[in-house]
């Protein structure tokens, strides 16, 4: 659905992009109650093999939605391109983010940076030695697990500082490669953004496989837990096929509120901002927000539920 603001013309105005801690405020105020808060550390890997489906975006707004629903929330940017730590305002440091945690030269807690305007989020960030990662880990024993273990070093530094996190969210580069791996096997649970439109559930089947292969061998304890659609245009057929499709084939694990295509959305990065602060009330933050308040919901009882690995595009019901 559009709204006036996402079509507007030049001469109309526009959000202020200077202050993200103001307009951050400005979301908390909009919370009638605090969110959820999980028993234990959520630990979420956002992952889709396909480029350009919202997953980094989905990432950092569902992270800035729960922190100022007042969960203490983590992002860990594990993709070399490094769009999640930029959208967040977090600076690349050369020789401080996660790939010298991954490589041994660095500790995990002294890699953590605060967001700006968010008391309750921080990030890990990435940045361009990232890419050499692929090859690099290759020569390490245990190369599948290096995130796991500096994770589970995190959380139990945390908590014995009573400063436990309520969620972990790691942004995935978009491949299914070592990265990738050491994302899956370190989280608790899979969350897959899928664009609305034809391609999108191009690939699924092989992300779902190599899901199905990591929860066998390495972490019997992943789970499938939520999926989101991205880049809704309520006005086509085929967006509507595409989310019908996802809905027949993933009931339990869909988020059933569509992020809509918005300009909004679009234009918060470069001003190294989520649209949660960039336009707290445009159609995009509001549906991050009601997506990320489901997730909160989910958490408290959470239950896996059986998962279609076999799911083909096209198939029915």
């Amino acid at each position: 659905m559009n709204d006036s603001r996402e079509t507007s013309t030049p001469t109309q105005s526009a959000p202020s992009p200077a202050s993200p801690a103001s307009r951050a405020v400005v979301g908390v105020r909009r919370l009638k109650e605090p969110f959820e808060k999980p028993t234990q550390t959520r630990i979420f890997s956002v992952s889709n093999q396909k480029g350009g489906v919202g997953k980094t975006t989905t990432t950092v707004n569902i992270a800035a939605a729960l922190a100022m629903g007042g969960l203490r929330t983590l992002v860990i940017d594990l993709d070399p391109q490094g769009n999640a730590s930029t959208a967040l305002g977090v600076p690349h440091l050369a020789n401080n983010g996660i790939y010298e945690v991954l490589m041994g030269t660095a500790t995990i807690d002294s890699v953590v940076q605060k967001v700006a305007g968010f008391p309750h989020l921080e990030c890990i960030s990435s940045n361009t030695a990232l890419a050499q990662a692929e090859i690099n880990l290759v020569s390490i024993v245990a190369r599948e697990l290096r995130l796991k273990e500096a994770i589970a070093e995190l959380t139990q530094s945390r908590a014995a500082q009573d400063l436990a996190y309520d969620y972990i969210l790691i942004d995935c580069p978009p491949s299914l490669g070592l990265l990738t791996v050491n994302a899956l096997a370190a989280a608790r649970e899979l969350l897959i953004p899928i664009q609305c439109e034809y391609y999108a559930l191009e690939g699924l089947t092989q992300l779902l496989e190599t899901y199905s292969v990591v929860k066998k061998r390495l972490n019997p304890d992943l789970k499938l837990s939520t999926i989101v659609l991205t880049m809704f245009d309520g006005r086509t057929r085929l967006a509507n096929d595409v989310a019908d499709s996802v809905r027949s084939h993933f009931p339990h694990e869909l988020i059933d509120i569509p992020v809509p295509r918005a300009v909004r959305i679009s234009e918060a990065p470069s001003y190294g901002q989520t649209v949660m602060t960039y336009d707290p009330m445009s159609p995009g933050a509001l549906a991050y927000m009601q997506i990320a308040k489901e997730i909160a919901d989910r958490g408290k009882g959470f239950n896996s539920n059986v998962v279609n690995i076999n799911y083909k595009k096209g198939e029915s019901a």
